[in-house]
């Protein structure tokens, strides 16, 4: 008897075991494999959550048409008068993003610029004329403000958190066609040198941005804002006025949110400044680490830099502590700051290593 169950032990053990390894690998994890699929099959729920955020805008100016010389003709004039101009009505459309419960909007400045009147029409079909905040030609940036009840301001993302390769949706209103959703990738960060704007820190995606778009949001795969739809670039450098499928750059949206909340405070956009020229200086250690440090190559007279004792031809090697890594985007952080705030820099002067504090100020008028 005995002999008997030992010969059922062995066989019966290494069954239990076999069904053990099939459970875990492939029935047990079924249902988390086909959670993760769906995840990526669909975004309706980002989608969902940041549509009634997104607004289609409609503009109209007064523009004045020159006659066509044709109606030169004496016996013409005598019926259509002696004026040698009569104004028009010229349309655009974009879209805009609803940022506070107060009805405030950030859309592109290039959308609003000039209009006499701008209309706001809502995801739920209610419509608004829009008063202009006010506006940032130097970030390409505007804020509208509309007067209705029950509005959804949009979450916001940290947009400096974003990472290429990150899946992105773009909503807008292309062509008019009303709400319409891309999708893509994040495919760069910082670009810039496109003179499109003072201030170029774009987040560069492959999500479709078409005429009309402008303004629109460009949001995460949970539903939060990253940046603002802003242009199109094409070979051909017609940037925003073009229509073909090119480039898609957003403003990020750590920008929008604080051009917002200075237009809304103040009127305008209050930039720190330290009254200091910079270029960017790539050194071979610097070209391994793929760093970049600023060599200070002018300072404004009695301007903040100067009066923290910063030298020309010292080389800015750290701003309260951070490292300098990109020039660029140094210069970028030190206009969001504010005036009045203290600023630690360190420089290289004279293979010594010195340290000075200087208070931001306010870019001179002019």
């Amino acid at each position: 008897m005995k002999e008997f169950l030992a010969s059922l032990f062995w066989p019966t053990l290494a069954g239990i075991l076999a069904a053990v390894i099939v459970l875990d690998r492939w029935v047990l994890t079924e249902p988390e494999v086909a959670s993760r699929d769906s995840a990526v099959k669909s975004y309706s729920e980002a989608v969902a959550r940041a549509t009634p955020s997104v607004v289609n805008i409609y503009t109209a100016k007064l523009v004045e048409s020159r006659r066509s010389p044709r109606l030169n003709d004496p016996l013409l004039r005598r019926f259509l008068g002696t004026s040698g101009s009569r104004q028009r009505v010229e349309r655009s459309l974009g879209s805009g993003v609803i940022l506070t419960g107060e009805g405030h909007i950030i859309t592109n400045n290039h959308v609003i610029a000039d209009a006499d009147a701008i209309q706001v029409l809502l995801h739920d079909g209610r419509s608004a004329t829009a008063q202009a905040i006010g506006s940032d030609p130097a970030t390409d940036l505007a804020v509208l403000q509309i007067d209705l009840p029950a509005l959804t301001p949009i979450e916001l993302a940290d947009s400096d958190q974003a990472q290429v390769g990150d899946v992105v949706l773009a909503i807008g209103n292309p062509y008019g066609f009303g709400h319409s959703v891309s999708q893509g990738i994040i495919s760069g960060l910082g670009r810039y040198g496109l003179q499109f704007s003072d201030y170029e820190n774009y987040i560069q995606t492959d999500a479709s941005i078409h005429l009309g778009s402008s303004g629109g949001a460009l949001i995460n795969a949970g539903g939060e804002l990253l940046g603002i739809n802003t242009l199109i670039y094409t070979a051909n450098g017609e940037g925003a006025k073009s229509t073909g499928i090119g480039i898609n750059l957003a403003t990020p949206a750590n920008l929008a949110q604080f051009v917002l909340e200075d237009l809304v405070n103040y009127g305008t956009v209050v930039r720190g400044w330290l009254g200091v020229s910079v270029e960017f200086l790539q050194t071979p250690e610097a070209l391994a680490s793929q760093q970049q440090a600023l060599v200070v190559s002018g300072l404004a007279e009695s301007g903040p830099a100067a009066r923290a004792g910063l030298r020309i031809g010292d080389v800015i090697s750290a701003i309260n502590g951070s490292t300098v890594n990109d020039g660029r985007v140094t210069m970028h952080q030190i206009a969001r700051l504010r005036p009045g705030e203290v600023v630690t820099i360190e420089v290289e002067r004279a293979q010594e290593r010195v340290e000075l504090q200087a208070v931001v100020g306010t870019r001179p008028l002019g």
